[in-house]
């Protein structure tokens, strides 16, 4: 049995609250590493491109509001 294996194994026999626990840590693991991906990728000018795409529409009049108005 590999380390994946023997993980999913004690995963699979966790009580529900203990699998809760593991569940949300996981989320909020992969929001951190998300969150530190965009944060590089736009210190590094990945996302100009979303900026420039903005500006464009805003001066079209093409911009919309969000969420929109009720």
């Amino acid at each position: 049995m590999d380390r994946v294996e023997e993980i999913q194994a004690a995963i699979e026999s966790l009580p529900p609250e203990d699998l809760r626990r593991i569940v949300q840590w996981f989320h909020e693991r992969k929001q951190r590493r998300w969150d530190a991906k965009m944060d590089s990728d736009s210190l590094a000018g990945k996302l100009d491109f979303l900026f420039e795409e903005a500006e464009n529409e805003l001066a079209e009049g093409l911009l919309r509001e969000w969420p929109p108005p009720k």
